[in-house]
């Protein structure tokens, strides 16, 4: 099966010859338990539909099968869905074999994982008795034949020393694989219950299991063994991370935010908290935020929580609002970019949808004054208009990135960039690859500023590239290409600088704390060293 059967998006890379294009603004990651679906893979989905047909819907003890569903409605278009467990079993699987067993499991743990097996010996030689045919199908339900997946495998061996031992072949599986030992006799052919001539098929065992709840600790997973939120480094790109609450009474805490906004400035992107759940009203929200200690500009929450109608339960109940707020940010940026500022704070809930409190207007500005944007139902002329907010709150590298539309903006950018150099890892260095490279990037800056995202700026005011034959000779490190990239900031003549560098083990990107007047008479070697001595003086 190839990744985009599987759900998993695969971006192409762009070549020397192509324009730098600007990556999706609105693609949101979810993380957190689900009814079924592979485990610990970043798989792409596009509607509640496909999300359902993978990872089972809506299911009570688990908020996130919810906040997709909001994110859907509320004009979200692009998914990341990583499903976690926290000590979940796999069912099993059992084919006579004589008087042996060959004993199979399931690869995605749960109850809902039903699964059915069939052996035949069509085609097989006759004096064959280790060879046979295993065909395995995914159900919708136990006892039907709702076929959902399907994986055969013809004329596989039992002998270890064939080309087709079923060991090996079942190695790529994504439905089915060993539980024991594989048994020196071949597995009975399966026949019909009811006529015991045709073929028939054996159900998985009723013994899979759904695992505890969920902890911070799961959440956060491992970034050795890519579990957890650390999953998403199989992801080419994301722009918002969601991490819905762990129960409906239990928030997550403040460890797996920390972690989480830690991976999201390193992915470059952003991570949507959601208001803790004991903050019912805009008072307890500014008390809340009193002994709030979580600040970064690769954060922003928006509160209050949202009411929304539980097809499950048959009536309105309190959710967290990460997922809709995803789904809002992802509608407006279908109408206008992401530089451009919202002329209201308020995100607006479709209809269906309603804040689970009233904020005055008094509260709203003070909410917006310590980094906690509002949730409205409908928009109002009357308010007044302040720019959406993140969670920076003076802790920020850059003053402005306490406003969502500019930090938006930079990761925009640098994503876009790196994106679109990451050729230059497979070229071979030569005199004329920085020309190349400096041609790329610049081009993606001037649409950019015909496109109006550095206000009235002049062209010549508004951005500059470093690339020149020094960096070419991919230095510091072998095989490593580094370029230095600037853009207007909010004050006159300061710039936001980034260095980017490009290596067969991926992108490296730092901001470089030099304006634009001195920067241009370095290379990026030389500005490593200026920078780093800068940082040692501030020391």
């Amino acid at each position: 099966m190839t990744p985009s059967s599987l759900g998993i998006q695969v971006e192409e890379e762009r070549g020397p010859d192509q324009t730098i294009v600007r990556l999706s603004t609105a693609r949101a990651a979810f993380v957190g338990r689900t009814l079924r679906g592979p485990v610990n893979r970043p798989i792409f989905v596009t509607s509640f539909t496909e999300f359902q047909h993978v990872f089972g819907g809506l299911w009570q003890p688990s908020p996130l099968g919810y906040a997709v569903e909001q994110y859907f409605d509320n004009g979200g278009r692009e998914a990341l869905i990583v499903r976690i467990v926290n000590g979940a079993r796999a069912a099993t699987l059992g084919l006579k074999a004589g008087a042996a067993m060959l004993l199979l499991r399931a690869v995605r743990p749960g109850t809902r994982e039903f699964l059915r097996a069939c052996v035949d010996y069509d085609n097989i030689p006759a004096d064959s008795t280790t060879e046979f045919n295993l065909t395995v199908q995914r159900v919708r339900v136990q006892g039907t034949a709702q076929v959902e997946d399907q994986e055969i495998f013809p004329k596989v061996s039992v002998q270890p020393a064939s080309e087709r031992y079923l060991a090996r072949m079942l190695d790529g599986s994504e439905l089915i694989q060993l539980a024991e030992l594989v048994p020196h006799l071949r597995p009975d052919r399966t026949l019909n219950p009811l006529s015991g001539l045709a073929t028939g098929y054996v159900n998985s065992n009723p013994d899979g299991d759904d695992g505890a709840p969920l902890t911070d600790y799961d959440l956060i997973g491992s970034a050795a063994d890519r579990s957890g939120m650390f999953a998403l480094d199989q992801a080419d790109h994301f722009n918002f991370l969601c991490i819905p609450p762990l129960s409906s009474e239990r928030d997550v805490g403040p460890s797996a935010l920390l972690i989480g906004s830690r991976y999201c400035k390193q992915r470059r992107a952003m991570l949507i908290i959601d208001p803790p759940s004991a903050w019912h009203t805009a008072d307890d929200a500014l008390r809340g935020m009193r002994d709030w200690n979580f600040f970064s500009e690769n954060a922003l929450m928006y509160f209050p929580r949202i009411l929304a109608h539980d097809k499950l339960r048959g009536h309105f109940e309190s959710f967290a609002p990460c997922g809709a707020v995803a789904g809002m940010l992802a509608k407006t940026d279908e109408s206008v970019p992401v530089w451009v500022p919202a002329k209201l704070d308020e995100a607006v809930l479709r209809p269906g949808y309603r804040p689970a409190c009233l904020v005055a207007e008094d509260r709203r500005l003070r909410l917006a004054a310590l980094g906690v944007n509002t949730i409205q139902a409908v928009r109002s002329t009357g308010r007044v208009g302040v720019s959406p907010r993140t969670l920076a709150a003076g802790t920020a590298g850059a003053s402005e990135w306490q406003y969502l539309a500019s930090r938006r903006l930079a990761l925009l950018i640098v994503n876009s960039i790196v994106r679109g150099t990451r050729w230059i890892a497979l070229a071979q260095p030569h005199v004329e690859i920085t020309d190349m490279v400096t041609a790329q990037v610049r081009a993606f800056f001037e649409q950019l500023h015909e496109a109006g995202a550095f206000g009235a700026r002049a062209l010549e005011d508004s951005f500059y590239v470093i690339c020149d034959q020094r960096s070419a000779a991919f230095r510091p490190q072998p095989h490593e290409f580094q370029l230095v990239i600037g853009f207007a900031a909010a004050r006159e003549q300061e710039f936001h600088s980034f260095r980017i560098s490009q290596s067969a083990s991926g992108a490296k990107v730092q901001p470089v704390s030099l304006n634009r007047l001195n920067s241009a008479q370095y290379s990026p070697e030389e500005l490593n060293w200026v920078d780093n001595l800068a940082g040692q003086l501030r020391l």
